[in-house]
């Protein structure tokens, strides 16, 4: 006996097919990631996925951006907060949350002196900084009085910025060092109005209920390119003829530039967030 395709019939036909529609996808969609890897494999210590497993989540898919050159400033990550594109200081404030009174020029920024060191509005925990600065030219003064500036994660773990191109000071106070801690291996330093890059990883630290701390901040850091420290892990807050000690604080804090005297420029500054990076 046949039987009319009213339509009710028709729409519970519908609802099957599309049921199965959709079933028939995820089954595929799981064929698909176990067809990337391998379903027979260990499991990799402490985690739920197995070696070349298939189902692991993918890496987000970005555009990284483009690099410098000495006439001009490259592009970020599309990933990136950027903090200067080149037109203003909008990102940025005086530590009471006044108007950052540094000068924008030519796509830049610059200290002005005596006016006071700048901050972020917005707080970073661990992260990727990349900023490029250009010391004074002509050279001014010597030791720690020339390009004299300082990048400060949470306002406190201070990266030195100082012409110490064919200009000593002491070691731990040299362009890219752990201020007070640690020097550079190196000294990559190009000379006065050149632009120079500074990379930085940064993992924030932790601390116990009762304030001590539960791992110190990690810094790696790269001047121009090279490795000036590796994984490092800080003393404790920037100190000036004292050992560096800790005081416990939130996960996230502002990113600090120093007004230290010197009208050191900086342009094409931006950040990645890298929470969550361990979990992957």
């Amino acid at each position: 006996m046949r039987f009319p395709l009213t339509l009710r019939t028709l729409a519970a036909l519908g609802l099957v097919a599309g049921g199965a529609f959709a079933l028939e996808a995820a089954m595929s969609s799981q064929q698909d990631a176990r067809n990337l890897g391998y379903d027979d494999t260990p499991f990799l210590p402490g985690g739920t996925y197995r070696v070349h497993d298939g189902t692991r989540p993918q890496p987000a898919v970005i555009d990284p951006g483009t690099c410098s050159t000495q006439d001009e400033p490259g592009s970020p990550p599309s990933d990136a907060v950027v903090l200067f594109d080149g037109s203003d200081l909008s990102a940025w404030q005086l530590p009471d949350g006044e108007e950052a009174p540094w000068v924008v020029e030519d796509g830049t920024f610059r200290v002005a002196p005596r006016t006071g060191s700048i901050q972020t509005k917005q707080e970073f925990g661990d992260c990727q900084l990349h900023l490029e600065f250009a010391s004074p030219e002509p050279a001014n003064g010597s030791g720690q009085g020339r390009g004299n500036s300082g990048i400060m994660f949470f306002g406190r773990y201070e990266i030195q910025v100082l012409d110490c191109f064919e200009n000593q000071t002491y070691p731990d106070g040299q362009t890219g060092a752990i201020y007070g801690q640690y020097p550079p291996l190196v000294n990559a330093s190009r000379p006065p109005g050149r632009w120079q890059t500074m990379d930085i990883i940064f993992k924030a630290p932790k601390f116990n209920e009762d304030g001590s701390v539960a791992e110190p901040a990690y810094a790696t850091v790269f001047h121009n390119g090279v490795l000036l420290h590796h994984h490092t892990p800080l003393l404790g807050a920037v100190a000036f003829r004292a050992v560096a000690s800790y005081q416990p604080h939130g996960p996230k804090g502002p990113l600090m530039l120093q007004d230290h005297g010197d009208p050191v420029r900086f342009r094409n500054v931006w950040i990645r967030e890298l929470s969550g990076y361990d979990e992957g």
